[in-house]
């Protein structure tokens, strides 16, 4: 059993894709905090990038994967918090590369523009995948670092 906890978060346009990870993610034994949104009604992402930020800051989480229509708002509003790193990815070699090479904390998915099967691989690698470390890679999450500013 996986003791690592994943939080999801979605606006309306993501909400399908995030029933969807939930499964696979209990499927593979890890525990998920969901913090919404559980329904099709019009909700503002923002809101639900800014909770996910907060479950990490405070330790509710150790990753968290994110989706929305495109994945594209969502993923800006994430990576206005210094301590988020999320990737928005379209298949296996971004999900692999964005956590060997940018330690990506948060992975984002496009719940209209990414089939199923692509989302449930991308989850598994970006999960199974560690960072590579170095000194390059390194030196430059650290520039990435920054106070939160919301």
């Amino acid at each position: 059993m996986n003791s690592q906890i994943i939080a999801l978060a979605a606006d309306h346009g993501g909400v399908e894709m995030k029933a969807l990870i939930r499964q696979e993610l209990e499927g593979r034994g890890y525990k998920v905090l969901d913090l919404g949104t559980d329904g099709p009604a019009s909700v503002d992402y923002p809101d639900f990038a800014d909770a996910l930020a907060a479950a990490l800051k405070d330790g509710r989480a150790s990753r968290g994967i994110l989706m929305c229509g495109t994945g594209i708002g969502i993923s800006i509003a994430a990576n206005r918090h210094g301590h988020v790193r999320a990737a928005l990815v379209h298949n296996v070699t971004e999900a692999r590369l964005c956590r060997e090479h940018n330690d990506a904390n948060v992975l984002v998915l496009g719940g209209r523009t990414l089939g199923p099967e692509v989302a449930r691989d991308c989850v598994k690698v970006f999960l199974d995948t560690a960072f590579e470390g170095g000194g390059r890679h390194e030196r430059r999450i650290a520039k990435l670092a920054k106070p939160d500013q919301a």
